[in-house]
């Protein structure tokens, strides 16, 4: 029997009931969205449920959605695949503004540790119960969050630079 999303649906729905909403199908992927406080307990029932066997976290990503308002304004979008019958999936679990914390994903899928020290370094979420929640691509004393949507794209007082050599010319340039 070939797994379908229809046969996922259908699982994960009995299972987890109005935990889990908005199931798209963009590109044959299936998509849907899950409560917050249910998202690891669905990454351990789709790895370990008999028909389904999504055996690999594929990946996992922090998002910032600013105009969203604070209930889902940070999103962690994750995606696993199901080697078996090649069938791979996607959902969110939105996160509150002002706190934007999630259970982890580490003691499930050990590659969860690396995703997880990423999306809190960019963007702050912090994962409840990961072994060594810290940064791992930035410096230590930053403050920031350099993925989130207030954070400028660039130092606007940088003199190292020259807008020449990055293709930028500006608007008031003589052209010679």
């Amino acid at each position: 029997m070939t797994l379908s999303n229809e046969i996922i649906i259908q699982k994960i729905t009995d299972k987890f009931g109005e935990a889990v909403t908005n199931f798209t199908e963009p590109y044959e992927m299936l998509t849907f969205e899950i409560s917050s406080d249910k998202a690891i307990e669905l990454i351990q029932f789709l790895r370990d449920d008999e028909t389904l066997r999504f055996n690999f976290l594929t990946t996992m990503g922090g998002i910032h959605f600013p105009d969203n308002g604070v209930e889902r304004q940070f999103a962690m979008m994750y995606q696993m695949h199901n080697w078996v019958d090649n069938v791979r999936i996607r959902f969110k679990a939105y996160l509150n503004g002002e706190n934007p914390e999630i259970e982890t994903a580490t003691r499930l899928f050990t590659c969860a540790n690396w995703m997880e020290r990423e999306a809190y370094d960019f963007y702050g979420i912090i994962f409840n119960g990961h072994p060594d929640l810290k940064r791992i691509l930035n410096m230590d004393e930053m403050i920031s969050f350099p993925m989130r949507k207030e954070f400028p794209l660039e130092d606007q007082g940088r003199t190292d630079k020259d807008d020449r050599y990055f293709g930028r010319i500006p608007v008031n340039a003589n052209s010679n």
